[in-house]
């Protein structure tokens, strides 16, 4: 009976720790509980993501997403890993150019609180309970489904719609009138 009790281990008597990668990863991209008065996405970089070296961010994104399939993450970091983004810099810019475009026009508001590790988005409060009954407004979020960064979704009432997908910022600049027209 002796023979079938396994023998303690010897190496060490310090207990082995691993790193817990998805703990880690929410740690990354957590907020701080003040972003909920931002009015821009540049007021809600400040979580790891935004000011740890671009090479760190990706490193980590890699080996958390490689254990679990896609995970919450910025669209500009999905995009950086996926090569199709030069830089988390130029993402910030892209995001920028939007709040400068949207935050001067009369009815659209930034929207922090979006789905954990994104940058927030806009809606045109008009489009929400206007002449059109609509109970969701027209949202403008950035995207890494396609280069264009950005996609628009109508406002609707129950089911949500395909998001259309907007050619950049001059796209989106150009179709501001079209966007602004469901009231």
């Amino acid at each position: 009976m002796e023979r079938m009790i396994p023998q303690a281990r010897t190496e060490s008597t310090q207990p082995r720790l691993e790193p817990m990668l998805d703990l880690e990863w929410s740690q990354a991209i957590e907020l701080p509980r003040t972003v909920a008065s931002a009015t821009r996405p540049s007021d809600i970089r400040r979580a790891w993501v935004h000011r740890a070296p671009e090479d760190l961010v990706v490193a980590l994104y890699r080996a958390s997403s490689g254990m679990h399939g896609e995970i919450p993450a910025p669209w500009w970091l999905r995009a950086v890993v996926e090569g199709r983004l030069e830089s988390r810099e130029l993402g910030f810019r892209i995001e920028d150019r939007i709040a400068g475009l949207l935050g001067r026009r009369p009815g659209w508001e930034f929207v922090p609180w979006a789905a954990d590790g994104e940058s927030g988005y806009w809606e045109f409060m008009p489009s929400e309970r206007g002449a059109s009954g609509h109970s969701i407004p027209t949202t403008v979020l950035n995207t890494s489904r396609h280069d264009g960064w950005i996609d628009v979704l109508p406002a609707h009432s129950s089911t949500t719609p395909s998001p259309t997908a907007v050619a950049g910022f001059a796209g989106l600049r150009s179709r501001l009138g079209e966007f602004e027209a469901v009231r």
